[in-house]
């Protein structure tokens, strides 16, 4: 898992520790030393951490204009012991729509498992972002990852599923994968 970089080829279009707006601005990341770990595994130093032991994230692109985010994510993301959507929405969400972000795309692919409990803070989450004509996203869901989102019942509040899946999102620009997966909703 130390190999896997969150995407860095938008980095000159957007670094989030230089975004005043951003929660993660003045973070620095060391490259030469492996610290965070999911269970006994280290990752690479460029993830950032959001107070969950198991899943960790890089936001990859914001724009403020849009009103919309990309953030990919890394690990195991469990509601049922770490409690993952709570420290998300509380230090990262929260902290972005106050900024004027009401889309988000969250890159999935690396999310190795899923494990719900309830849908509370999924449901504010999408309260707060439908006001503004917003919406929550997940792309490129591992198949067993998308079947236990559905047995919790997230299709309420987020989308995702086979139309959200295999996406080549890495080879488009932000606003070009913000406007297909845009086009994919209003569908």
């Amino acid at each position: 898992m130390h190999d896997i970089e969150p995407y860095y080829q938008w980095r000159d279009l957007y670094i989030s520790s230089e975004d005043e707006k951003s929660p993660y601005f003045g973070t620095v990341n060391n490259e030469f030393s492996y610290s965070n770990k999911i269970y006994n595994y280290f990752i690479h130093p460029q993830w950032d951490s959001f107070d969950s032991t198991t899943l960790y994230l890089k936001v990859l692109f914001v724009d403020y204009d849009e009103g919309f985010s990309i953030i990919e994510f890394i690990g195991e993301w469990n509601d049922s012991i770490e409690n993952d959507i709570m420290y998300l929405k509380r230090e990262v969400v929260d902290r972005m729509v106050p900024e004027g972000i009401y889309k988000f795309i969250l890159i999935c692919e690396n999310v190795y498992n899923f494990h719900g409990l309830d849908n509370d803070y999924y449901e504010e989450w999408y309260e707060d972002v439908k006001d503004g004509d917003g919406w929550i996203c997940f792309v490129n869901i591992l198949q067993h990852v998308e079947e236990e989102m559905n047995n919790c019942q997230l299709k309420y509040y987020i989308h995702f599923g086979k139309k959200f899946n295999d996406l080549h999102w890495r080879k488009m620009n932000p606003t070009i994968l913000y406007e297909a997966i845009s086009k994919k909703i209003n569908k």
